[in-house]
Parts: structure tokens; sequence; C-alpha cells
């Protein structure tokens, strides 16, 4: 008898105010929890990724030789930014966004997610460390790069048990399976990098992927996992925040198709059908998200600097130039400087720019609904990072080809001008996140 009490007593329906409550916990998790990606993520940003980097830069152009500078710390520059940057943002993001998105508040495993990120960072983290320091480097190297893929498919696992709540009767929209092309290409990159650095660990004279290889990673790393992605998350939000019409989704798959089917060339190692692909794929999706269209409504920029739309474009002006430089490297007999720059401008120019001004948009809201901090330190972010990309893109082609000797000189200016960017993005998120939510503000006297 008692136990049809217990039995009876749990399953009594929740009263509106216990659902609330219920629900305004979760939110305060998930909160929690994207605060946690975000930090760590602009932790790696600004020390192991732009500190290192300004450093390698500034040994470089000291020495006016690429070759001076070990390619372990290059590489470990890269996969701090790519993966410790980039990936903690969008796992931190997909945790926060997809259950919400489509599943509704369902519970899940919020320890899972915690348990994920502090596995991802620090396989980030040892990866670093084995490539800078080079101490116990065969050991670290695997164990960084399984620790990555774990966490990935731990992440995978959670986000992918949420079924949409009309069960799955309805057709995804078009960006959902970008933003999944873009999920498969790190799975992708992850597998890869895992495969690479047991070879490396066993047979590898150092923690340094072979170049003929590297180029084959990056290609896959660079265009087929952050494009996806950036391309997915822009066709969902930046026709709302712009104004425009919404995406040509015909076209937008097609992009992709194209896309998929450049990055297969170049893992094969034919990198001018490869480049070739890439500005077919990029143009398509510049039309397919109507970046350059004229908006029907005003942008909304409420929160936020109202040079928004014009760095957004922007952005999408640096992944052309991305392509560009992408085909002249492909042809070009001495191609190493311009190989530089075009993947400076795709990864700075695009997809950081793409992060300054899309997450300076939506984090504040996400994180517990506060505002940004300051509008006024997003355009001054923005406008650095514009310059120190304009200088670096133009110095690296410049100075490798031996076309002006003088732009060695900038390589220095253009890096410290990023640091100082990303310096001042961080701090506006990092002081936004310290402040109360905005209902908290509202309810003081």
């Amino acid at each position: 008898m008692r136990r049809l009490q217990v039995e009876a007593v749990i399953r009594k329906p929740e009263s509106a105010e216990q659902i609330f409550a219920r629900t305004s916990a979760r939110e305060v998790q998930l909160s929690q929890l994207l605060i946690f990606y975000i930090s760590g993520g602009l932790l790696f940003m600004l020390l192991p990724g732009t500190f290192l980097g300004v450093w390698n830069l500034v040994s470089i152009s000291g020495r006016r030789a690429a070759e001076s500078i070990s390619p372990a710390w290059i590489q470990a520059h890269g996969h701090a930014q790519v993966l410790g940057w980039i990936g903690t943002f969008i796992l931190g993001i997909g945790f926060y966004s997809i259950p919400k998105l489509r599943g509704g508040m369902k519970p899940f495993a919020l320890w899972s997610a915690w348990l994920t990120g502090a596995m991802w960072m620090s396989g980030v983290l040892l990866r670093w460390l084995a490539n800078v320091y080079l101490w116990q480097w065969r050991l670290l190297l695997p164990v960084s790069a399984g620790l990555e893929l774990v966490a990935f498919v731990i992440f995978f696992r959670a986000v992918s048990q949420h079924k949409p709540e009309d069960g799955g009767k309805d057709r995804l929209d078009t960006w959902i399976f970008v933003v999944i092309a873009g999920s498969l290409g790190l799975l992708t990159t992850l597998l890869l990098n895992f495969g690479a650095a047991v070879w490396l660990a066993l047979r590898g004279s150092s923690p340094a992927f072979p170049q003929g290889f590297d180029q084959r990673f990056l290609v896959l790393a660079a265009w087929g996992f952050m494009v996806p992605f950036v391309w997915g998350f822009s066709a969902k939000w930046l026709p709302i925040f712009l104004g425009t019409q919404p995406p040509i989704n015909r076209l937008l798959a097609s992009a992709l198709v194209v896309h998929i089917i450049a990055i297969g060339f170049g893992l094969a190692g034919f990198f001018r059908v490869t480049t070739i692909l890439i500005v077919v794929s990029c143009s398509l999706a510049i039309v397919a998200v109507r970046i350059f269209a004229k908006p029907e409504k005003a942008a909304k920029t409420k929160g936020i600097h109202a040079s928004f739309p014009f760095f957004v474009r922007s952005a999408y002006v640096w992944l052309m130039v991305a392509a560009l430089l992408g085909v002249w490297a492909a042809n070009a007999a001495i191609p190493a400087g311009i190989w530089g720059a075009s993947r400076h401008a795709l990864t700075v120019g695009f997809v950081a720019m793409m992060v300054f001004c899309v997450g300076q948009r939506v984090l504040p809201a996400f994180s517990g609904m506060r505002l940004l901090f300051s509008p006024r330190i997003m355009f001054f972010g923005l406008l650095l990072l514009t310059a120190g990309c304009i200088l670096r893109v133009s110095g690296e082609v410049l100075a490798y080809q031996e076309i002006v000797a003088a732009a060695w000189t900038w390589l220095p200016y253009s890096a410290v001008l990023e640091l100082c960017a990303v310096t001042l993005f961080a701090t506006n998120l990092v002081v936004t996140f310290l402040q109360p939510p905005v209902a908290l503000q509202a309810s003081r006297p």
C-alpha cells in the first residue's frame, strides 16, 4: 500500500510554479555551462593561440625567413586557435542551444557536458605542451588527440539524442544539414589527428606533422570544419540580424555539395582543383545567404555597435580573398607566403571576424540574458582586427614573394594589432559575464 502511495506522489503532475522553477534552474545551469566553455575558449585564444602566434611572427619577421621557426610551434598555435578557441566555442554553444532547439527543455545529463569540456580542454592543452616544450611528447601527443576525440564523441552522442518534438515528421532546415556537415568535418579532423598523433608517437622524430600531410590536414580543419559551421549559423541568424530575406536553401545545399567535393580533392592532394571548387562553393554560399542583398528591414543592432552589418559583410569579403589567394598559391612556383596569407584571411578575416560579430551579439543573451558590456569596445576590437588582418595578409604576400622588402617590418605590427583586438573581445565578454543578468539589474532598487 505504501508503495502505491509513493508511486502516486511520483506521478503527481507538476504545477505551473514548479515547471517554471525547474525551467529557470535548468536555464541557469545551461548558462553557467556556456560561460565555462566560452571562458576556456577565450583563454586558448589569448595565451596558447594569439600570444604564441605573435611570438612566432615577430621571430619570423626579425629573421626574414619562415623556416626559422619550428613547425611544431606553428602547429601548436594553429591547434590552439582552431580546436582550443573555435572548437570549444562550438561545443559550448552546441550543448546550450541544441537541446532547446530540437527537444525543448527535456532533461539531459549535464555532468556529461562538464566532463566533455574538461576532457576537450585538457586535450588541447596537452597538445600545446607537447609541441612547444617537447616533454614526453610521444606520450602526450596521442593522449591529447584521444581526449579530444572521446570528448567530441560524448558531445555528439549527447546532442543527437534530442529528437524534434514532432517526432521528426517535418524536414530539417537546410542550415542544420550544413552544421551537421561541419560536425562531420570536425569528427574527420579529430580522427585524422588521432591517427597522425599515434603514427608520430611510434615513428616520428618530432611532434610536428610532415609538410605534405599538414597541407592536406589544414584543408580539412579550416575549410572542411570551420567554414560549414559559419555558413550554417549564418543562414540561421544573419537574415534576422541583417534584415534580409531568408536564405536560398537549394543554392546553399548546392554550395555545400560543391564544398564537400572540394575537400575530398584536397585530401587527395589535388590542390588546384580544390581551390577552384572552393571559389565556386563560397560564391554560391554568399548568394544563398544573401550577404550582400538589399535589406528589407533595419538591422537588429540593439545592444551592440551599429557597425555590425558592415563587419559581418567584410568577413565574407575576406572569405573570397582567402579562396582566391588559394587559387594563386596552388599555381605559384613559390607558394609559402601566399598559402599563409590565404589561411590568415580565412581564419582571422572570416572566422574570427564572424565570431567577434555574432559572438558579441548572441553570447550575452545565451549567458543568462545579459547585455554586452560595451558596444564601443566591440567596435574598436573589430576595427583593430581588420587593420591587423590587412597588414598581415598583404605583408605575407609582399614579403615572402620578395615584392616589397619593407613588408617584413609590417608583420610584427599586424600581430600586435590582432593581439589587442582579441584582448578587447575577451575583455568585453568576460566583463559581460561578470555582470548580473538584465532581470536582476531591473529588480534592484
